[in-house]
């Protein structure tokens, strides 16, 4: 009397996988920082070495044919910097995300398409892993443990107060106690 039958058994089956995906999907704060926190590591760091060496980079620029190499030079690798700040802070997610897509898009298409020989080679590009997850932070922004929420959350309670009341608050003088 205490064994259930196949269909009991597989209706348990599909509800706890449901639950499951459903507190999965409450998570979803976790690989969103993850994935900023991954490439923050990467992009920081990277980003630095290039903006204290320049001329280095400046040197491959220009053995790469790179029109305006000092300026793209420049332009790059403070982009990897600031932008790698920002995904760590949570700060500006979505766009520091599309400013890196497009530098990966450029370095690929400028340094490393001489090494694709095909699909595979093509997919196995770490800045081709590094699109996706920009792709996937520009679509769905930096997640519930960022800057970006809380801005969000604040402009979402100044919103919903009464115009005139949210302007007096922000002019409205300490008293002070005599």
């Amino acid at each position: 009397m205490g064994s259930l039958g196949p269909q009991a058994r597989v209706a348990k089956s599909v509800e706890f996988v449901r639950e499951t995906f459903a507190r999965l999907q409450q998570n979803l704060w976790l690989p969103a920082l993850l994935a900023r926190l991954a490439m923050a590591g990467e992009f920081i760091p990277s980003g630095f070495g290039k903006v204290t060496d320049l001329p280095k980079l400046i040197a491959y620029f220009v053995q790469l044919g790179i029109p305006a190499p000092a300026l793209t030079a420049a332009l790059s690798s403070t982009t990897e910097l600031v932008c790698g700040v920002l995904l760590l802070l949570g700060l500006a997610t979505r766009f520091a995300a599309l400013a890196l897509t497009i530098v990966m898009t450029v370095a690929i298409l400028t340094a490393r398409l001489p090494d694709v020989h095909g699909v595979g080679d093509f997919f196995y590009l770490p800045e081709v892993a590094y699109i996706v997850i920009f792709a996937w932070l520009v679509f769905a922004g930096a997640g519930e443990v960022s800057v970006d929420h809380w801005i969000r959350g604040r402009a979402g309670q100044a919103s919903r107060r009464d115009p005139a009341s949210w302007a007096a608050s922000r002019t409205k003088m300490p008293s002070r106690a005599g």
